[in-house]
């Protein structure tokens, strides 16, 4: 072991338990990688804080031995955020995992970092109130504001950065700082809470988050309608948007998705291209909103259309959509799964997916595609051989093609992955000289690079 490592062990046990600090190669491993592709590397240390105050003392440690800090929750991200590319010290967010207030009447929650979507949203259900924000993995908040998550709900509710109201930051140097307060809105001083939710731990710490929650809907309604063509789907959903109908969730699922889907969860949906829709509203509401989206799909060759209204029905139908990824996985055992994920203006959506099926096809892999249309964003499913020199390239020829065909049509490298290491080399090519701004920031808040280096926005 190294004798930095050592004198570092040493400094950091004299503000924490020792419990608090380990460099057990076990729990190291655990920390050492994330869901992505990426390759794997260790932390030399990883502290597991209680307190604001815990996250403070260390970050003061982390100046004074200029060593490298990376935030890490349940380390569900998928471009490598969480990876400690210099190594360095591994904070562990699980022990700050308390609810701290539920402010009910301000439709406002108070929560530590560690706090999962479902054990919010469990705690939340007493209240009456849900968090809308839902990515699909059950991560924790302070990932999810640190990726500025969104998902399934974000056609109707928004992403994660904008259920944020306040987060208490710690900076590199160890001030303790909060980014915004619990008022609907503010004309006061620069956005914080929009530059660091999305700042994926480059920034500062996320040490406790206030957000905006809301009230359950009196009815939910789900339903899955097939087409003959991607093209007519989205188009659908375009037409949908544009009557004003406020729909909660509308999912595409391709053809080899909803095979795969029909193996793993047994379901017999037909295999064509397919929406799942969910409504939220009042009983009389929902009605008028459901016989028009028939009306609508209707008119976009829709083949065909199920409702389900009962808790069983939803639940077997949004399970099967959160669990394409696993459904891909078990169906090809061995294989390592790669997700592309890119947004695009609304109206470029339908020739993008079509797009990136035909780069699939020509590039001879294996994937589904499926997204959030609502919001133009979709992801590729791609089932790798992370031993197979020629398909790995091939997957990233088909990353970079999915990419610029985004950004050549006003869209964006990722839509709710981050950056992370796999998208850092479209940063130029998407912001240009506001990049230069970026960096300043950095440099401004991070002087020593410190905060989860080579991430997002690179200093060296």
């Amino acid at each position: 072991m190294k004798i930095s490592t050592v004198n570092i062990v040493e400094a950091l046990t004299k503000i924490l338990k020792n419990e608090q600090v380990t460099i057990n190669e076990t729990v190291r491993e655990l920390h050492g990688r994330d869901e992505s592709y990426h390759a794997a590397r260790l932390p030399d240390i990883v502290v597991f804080p209680e307190s604001t105050e815990d996250v403070s003392k260390v970050m003061i440690v982390s100046k004074e031995y200029q060593v490298p800090v990376i935030p890490f929750g349940l380390g569900s991200s998928l471009e490598g955020h969480v990876i400690p590319s210099k190594g360095g010290i591994t904070i562990d967010f699980s022990l700050m995992n308390k609810i701290i207030e539920v402010r009910e009447n301000d439709f406002l929650v108070k929560v530590q970092p560690g706090v999962t979507r479902t054990q919010l949203n469990k705690e939340l259900k007493k209240h009456g109130l849900f968090f809308t924000v839902d990515p699909g993995a059950d991560a924790t908040l302070g990932g999810m504001a640190a990726t500025n998550a969104s998902g399934t709900t974000t056609v109707k509710y928004g992403v994660m950065r904008d259920q944020v109201r306040d987060l208490e930051v710690v900076m590199a140097d160890g001030t303790i700082i909060h980014t915004g307060n619990m008022a609907a809105k503010s004309a006061s001083g620069l956005h914080l809470n929009g530059l660091f939710v999305g700042s994926e731990g480059t920034l500062g710490c996320f040490t406790e988050l206030t957000l905006r929650v809301y009230g359950i809907p009196e009815h939910v309604t789900a339903a899955r309608a097939s087409f003959a063509t991607v093209n007519d789907a989205v188009e659908a959903v375009v037409s949908i948007l544009q009557a004003g109908i406020p729909i909660a969730r509308v999912e595409l699922v391709d053809e080899p998705s909803i095979k795969q889907a029909n193996l793993y969860s047994e379901t017999n949906y037909k295999e064509k291209p397919t929406l799942f829709l969910e409504f939220h509203g009042n009983e009389a509401g929902l009605k008028q909103d459901v016989d028009f989206t028939k009306e609508i799909v209707k008119d976009h060759h829709c083949e065909d259309i199920e409702f389900e209204t009962d808790n069983a029905g939803r639940n077997r139908l949004w399970e099967a959509r959160h669990n394409l990824a696993y459904a891909f996985i078990h169906g090809y055992p061995g294989k390592k799964m790669m997700v592309t994920d890119v947004c695009l203006p609304i109206s470029e959506l339908a020739g993008a997916v079509e797009h990136a099926r035909e780069t699939v096809e020509s590039l001879d892999l294996t994937g589904g595609i499926v997204g959030h249309v609502g919001d133009g964003n979709f992801h590729v499913l791609l089932m790798m051989d992370m031993n197979n020199a020629e398909e790995l390239a091939k997957a990233d020829e088909l990353n970079e093609r999915i990419v610029m065909y985004a950004l050549e049509r006003g869209g964006t490298c990722t839509g709710e992955h981050g950056v992370g290491i796999g998208k850092q080399k479209y940063q130029e090519r998407e912001h240009g000289a506001a990049l230069l701004v970026m960096e300043k920031i950095k440099k401004a808040l991070d002087p020593d690079n410190l905060l989860n280096p080579n991430k997002n926005v690179k200093m060296d």
